[in-house]
């Protein structure tokens, strides 16, 4: 695989395995289509009620294969503490400037966790002072856990950290119940996406710890499956991802827009 310089998609999340259940097989469709594709967990998932920081590394690394993706980098923002502070929003616009999406992947802005609609926030802020021309970004790395699927990136990217901002952002709405804006079809790609989030055993396999709270390995695939059935049904296909936009849309062409009214 050649050196990744820059991505054309990066998504953002507060936990390693978030992506992998949000947009998991949006990621691994535009991976196979020949987009650059990357993650950015913001933590390092040491709170988690299963396994360790040092078994999610793993755990992501795995993931990140099977879901083809170019580059994987995580922070040291602390598990459970995910802040919009400003510290927060320049480490993550120094990730934003090295890799130069054109399209971010954020969290809905809320959520039953507070780290997944902080970092909706947080992501969000970060994306717009990327782009400040006149601001100052150090060029320390920005992460303390990274995985390059090429080769290291170039001195000269690590010395030019020009200004940067995405042309989209997109809201990945699985963890919370509100209708979304357009669906991604991932009947293709429904099996890859369940393969990533099951390569996180220490968080999926049956163990005592936390057997309240998360559910038992036979039921994963259905829960998961019905989520992507029902926005699957929602877009006319058999399984799709859900995802919001703020903006309005544009259509060129009353022919060409998908999906049946009627």
């Amino acid at each position: 695989m050649t050196t990744v310089t820059t991505l054309d998609i990066l998504a953002i999340a507060a936990h390693r395995d978030d992506v992998e259940q949000t947009c998991g097989g949006t990621l691994l469709k535009m991976a196979q289509r020949g987009r650059r594709t990357g993650v950015l967990d913001l933590t390092q998932g040491e709170m988690g009620t299963r396994g360790t920081a040092e078994d999610r590394a793993r755990e992501a690394a795995d993931a990140a294969k099977i879901l083809r993706a170019s580059w994987r980098h995580a922070l040291d923002i602390p598990d459970g503490r995910v802040e919009n502070t400003w510290e927060n929003r320049l480490k993550v616009a120094r990730v934003i400037r090295e890799t130069q999406p054109r399209v971010v992947i954020l969290p809905y802005w809320k959520g039953r966790h507070p780290d997944h609609y902080t970092a909706s926030v947080l992501g969000y802020e970060a994306c717009f002072l990327a782009g400040l021309a006149k601001l100052a970004v150090s060029t320390q790395p920005s992460t303390i856990s990274q995985t390059n699927y090429g080769a290291a990136a170039s001195a000269e990217q690590k010395a030019s950290l020009a200004p940067h901002r995405p042309f989209k952002i997109i809201y990945a709405t699985l963890y919370y119940d509100v209708r979304p804006t357009f669906v991604v079809d991932i009947s293709d790609q429904f099996e890859g996406k369940f393969a990533s989030i099951m390569a996180y055993k220490s968080q999926f396999s049956d163990q005592e710890a936390g057997k309240d709270l998360f559910p038992a390995h036979d039921e994963i695939h259905a829960r998961v499956e019905s989520m992507a059935r029902f926005y699957g049904m929602l877009g006319g296909v058999l399984y799709a991802e859900p995802f919001l936009q703020k903006e309005v849309g544009l259509v060129e062409d009353l022919l060409a827009i998908p999906v049946k009214s009627i």
